[in-house]
């Protein structure tokens, strides 16, 4: 029998089975004691077992990857302190603000781990299923995957949670929280005020500039209203200092001028230590990529969702070419899935937005696709129906722009940068781009 092993540890017993759990419980329990260990395990706390959190810590020990530092260790603290309070001071929400690579997950990852060693029932959130599976492989270590899997789980199965069912949940890449749950997007009412729910002390991890599908609701504003509703207590902090990008604000902030997000004084990129450079061929690109993939294996390519995820249902077909350039490749998710990031094998492939967010490279190859162009005045444009049509993230938007034109053209304007804006982040040292509109690239080039 397959689970024969935990059924061993801790039996199962059906409907047929009454005389099997009365001879079990017999030999367990030899005198009656008026309800009391049935009312002690009808009341009792579901909980991560010791053994569990005693192997986590010691993996997370001396790992360079989930080292702390500066106002990190302060976001730290105050998280622990008010799991602290919690049974005292009432429900808290704690709202942290940060871009790309200022620790928002290496904060969470060792919250995991501290609150765990506190015997209290915590849990990591992600709705984005690549950040979820890569920390589960990276701290694994020795453990069987289902024994870490169930501290990891998506957003979308607490709509039914009890009130305050779990000590601490820590919604990480909270900027993707959806309105709905379920396959269909019909369950739940919204999974901000079902997480503060079901929570005694809830941190959500936040950057609303990557908000990259027309779903998402994650946002300071939509946290507040639902912890207010709550009666819970709002703390909000901000992890500042760029880890990323070499630890430079600099880039993010010409990033965020050239792509018109916003505007800022950063309008060139002299001065700023980040290896930034756009190539006129995808081919040059892929090879500037596999070169620099050869020094650590943390180099890869990524693009828009622009093309059909062809090699789906055919393994022989490509998905991204361009036989002008003799260059063709697939998606990554046919294989690796949410763990292509971490397989050496991957460097032949083409990740999307949606394995790559919240996760970090040394070098990041962009291909930008034909959603994404410029006018002859130096104005970017943005094209939904360019992208593929597998793509969930624009889903809908032609209702969206017939119902409400200008609010919906300025959501897909949000949702198209906001994707760019974070795959050219995913890279700490730099970041190598190929626009397949020419006028873009040359646009790029004016802007270095």
């Amino acid at each position: 029998m397959f689970y024969s092993s935990h059924t061993s540890l801790a039996p199962l017993f059906l409907r047929e089975d009454a005389d099997a759990l009365r001879n079990f419980l017999s030999q367990k329990i030899q005198l009656g004691d008026s309800g009391q260990t049935i009312d002690r395990i009808e009341k009792s706390d579901v909980k991560p077992s010791k053994q569990l959190s005693e192997s986590i810590a010691m993996m997370l020990k001396g790992n360079p990857e989930f080292t702390m530092i500066d106002e990190q260790k302060i976001v730290f603290e105050e998280a622990l302190y008010l799991s602290e309070q919690v049974k005292k001071a009432g429900k808290s929400v704690l709202i942290v603000e940060g871009g790309p690579g200022t620790g928002k997950s290496v904060v969470a990852i060792n919250l995991l781990v501290a609150l765990l060693n506190k015997n209290l029932n915590v849990r990591y959130i992600s709705r984005n299923a690549a950040p979820r599976a890569v920390f589960e492989s990276k701290l694994s270590g020795t453990l069987k995957k289902t024994k870490i899997s169930s501290l990891f789980s998506g957003s979308s199965s607490y709509y039914n949670s009890k009130k305050d069912e779990y000590d601490v949940l820590l919604i990480d890449e909270a900027h993707r929280l959806n309105q709905f749950s379920g396959l269909y997007g019909n369950l739940g009412e919204n999974q901000v005020k079902e997480l503060i729910h079901a929570s005694r002390s809830s941190v959500f991890f936040l950057d609303e500039d990557q908000r990259v599908t027309l779903k998402d609701v994650g946002s300071q504003e939509e946290i507040e209203h639902w912890a207010k509703n709550a009666k819970a207590k709002i703390t909000k902090l901000k992890l500042e200092s760029q880890f990323r990008c070499n630890g430079s604000d600099g880039y993010l902030a010409w990033l965020d001028h050239i792509l018109q997000i916003r505007e800022t004084a950063n309008y060139n990129l002299e001065g700023i230590d980040y290896d930034f450079k756009i190539f006129d061929s995808p081919s040059e690109l892929r090879s500037a990529i596999e070169e620099k993939n050869q020094m650590t294996s943390k180099a890869r390519l990524v693009a828009g969702y622009c093309w059909e995820w062809k090699s789906k249902k055919d393994p022989k077909a490509f998905d991204i070419t361009f036989p002008e350039y003799h260059f063709s490749m697939k998606w990554n998710l046919t294989e690796d899935g949410s763990l292509w990031i971490l397989k050496r094998k991957s460097i032949d492939q083409i990740g999307c937005i949606h394995t790559c967010q919240g996760l970090e490279l040394d070098y990041v190859g962009v291909i930008i696709g034909p959603d994404l162009t410029v006018d002859a005045s130096g104005m970017l444009l943005t094209d939904a129906s360019k992208r593929a049509k597998q793509d969930n993230t624009i889903k809908g938007y032609k209702t969206l722009l017939k119902n409400h034109p200008v609010e919906g053209a300025k959501k897909i304007d949000m949702v198209i940068k906001n994707t760019y804006r974070t795959l050219m982040t995913r890279g700490m040292k730099g970041c190598y781009v190929y626009a397949t509109d020419e006028a873009l690239r040359e646009y790029l080039k004016g802007k270095v």
